[in-house]
């Protein structure tokens, strides 16, 4: 089972979140921790959090025996003033990323709250000009990440984003570039966005090309939802957890992802920023352990 399924890992799952932090464990430290859990497949996370210089990048992953398959980086395709922005940026990550040998390239939808506050940074609802150049420019982005770097870009569904439920979503993939723009499947997102995983895997079998896999407590997730929560609040009140607690259901997911029979990364996330530093390593195992008991296993 979900041979061609392979496991790996992000800075997520050792709660962090953004490029250089004072609450976040050093990047040396979360990167032998990694290897120390048995993974040897890494997506990189915020860039700047490890090192951004493709030949230091590769020789400390090397070092551990890690394999980088993908970067993310965070950019606004919605307002035409923020495209160079966000054109210099997946530029930069592409470079390094390229250069190290990496396949992919995710992109996270800036959310329309902040991050630390929950105050509303942005629309919640975009406007038909808006959604519009947002399509544009995904698949302008997708176009230069291909024919310049050689990678695949995927989108990824996010809570307080303007691709969070399956409305959105629906509207994202029906109007994008399929030759461009791919679909990272984040089912612990799909479901703080009201969606069913199973559905969407069995609705876009072509365009899902990437996953993270991890779960939310669905108690927590409708409480933020009933009392308007920024993602923030929601991941502080511990809205994700580790399998097997929480929704979807793992072993579920990884049937239906290895039926798709194709070979897709499924990167262990679980968002709990700020974190005690005692706790990615002893939990990231038990994590890898159950995906493998449910034939998501280490290759």
């Amino acid at each position: 089972m979900a041979a061609e399924l392979t496991i790996g890992v992000c800075p997520d799952q050792w709660g962090v979140w953004f490029p250089d932090d004072p609450h976040q464990i050093p990047w040396q430290r979360a990167l032998d921790e990694m290897a120390q859990a048995g993974f040897s497949v890494i997506e990189t996370g915020p860039f700047g959090y490890f090192p951004t210089d493709p030949v230091r990048l590769k020789t400390e992953m090397d070092a551990r025996g890690m394999r980088v398959v993908a970067g993310t980086g965070w950019g606004v395709l919605h307002r035409e003033e923020a495209w160079p922005e966000t054109e210099r940026t997946f530029r930069a990550i592409a470079a390094t990323h390229a250069a190290v040998g990496a396949e992919y390239i995710v992109h996270l939808p800036p959310m329309f709250r902040d991050e630390h506050t929950g105050e509303f940074i942005d629309d919640r609802t975009l406007s038909g000009a808006a959604w519009d150049r947002y399509i544009t420019n995904a698949n302008q982005l997708g176009r230069i990440m291909k024919d310049d770097y050689g990678l695949r870009m995927v989108l990824h569904p996010h809570g307080d984003s303007h691709i969070e439920t399956r409305a959105d979503i629906d509207r994202v993939f029906g109007a994008t570039d399929p030759a461009y723009v791919g679909f990272c499947l984040d089912t612990g997102h799909i479901v703080y966005g009201g969606g069913d995983n199973i559905d969407l895997i069995r609705s876009y079998p072509d365009r899902i090309s990437y996953v993270h896999i991890k779960a939310m407590d669905p108690a927590v997730v409708r409480r933020a939802h009933e009392e308007d929560w920024s993602f923030a609040k929601a991941v502080a009140h511990k809205a994700s957890v580790a399998p097997p607690a929480g929704e979807p259901d793992l072993p579920a997911v990884i049937a239906a992802l290895d039926q798709l029979d194709k070979p897709l990364y499924c990167i262990c996330e679980e968002d709990m920023y700020p974190c005690d530093p005692s706790y990615p390593l002893p939990n990231a195992v038990r994590t890898r352990e159950f995906l493998a008991a449910h034939g998501l296993g280490q290759r």
